[in-house]
């Protein structure tokens, strides 16, 4: 059996309803037989999820490893039979759910702000309109100064 050492892509990426992993030199490694092979990108270097589903999308994806002279060549669907690199994989999506659920968008209250202040005048300018004088004292309320 072939075991993951590592397993770090070099970038996450999604697109639509796939997720595209990209792995570089140094981020992806695997041991057999107590000997160390690291990834080369020579051939393939991505693993695509379906988003929904969570299923390899490219198994024909061919993975090459290197130690010294020696090349591994593994097609994607052989390495997800004769490895564990299902629960890597499941560590990397849990860590990148984890990233963009955590990670605040900036600006986000001044935006909101601004879009309550338009939406607040565009409600004085039909009450104006229709001449709806119990509707602008309303909003006289809600007025900033």
């Amino acid at each position: 059996m072939i075991l993951v050492q590592l397993m770090k892509p070099f970038y996450t990426k999604y697109e639509g309803n796939s997720i595209k992993m990209v792995f570089a030199y140094q981020y992806f490694s695997i041991r057999k037989d107590d000997e160390l092979f690291h990834f080369i990108p020579v051939e393939g270097k991505e693993i695509i999820l379906n988003a929904q589903t969570l299923q390899v999308e490219n198994l024909s994806e061919v993975f090459v490893f290197q130690k010294g002279n020696r090349f591994i060549r593994l097609p994607l669907y052989q390495l997800l039979l004769v490895s564990d690199i299902h629960t890597h994989l499941q560590t990397i999506l849990e860590e990148a759910n984890q990233d963009t659920q955590e990670v605040p968008i900036e600006g986000t209250e001044e935006v909101i702000e601004l879009l309550e202040q338009l939406n607040l005048e565009r409600m004085f300018d039909f009450a104006l309109t229709t001449r709806d004088e119990s509707l602008f004292n309303k909003l006289q309320q809600y007025k900033k100064n």
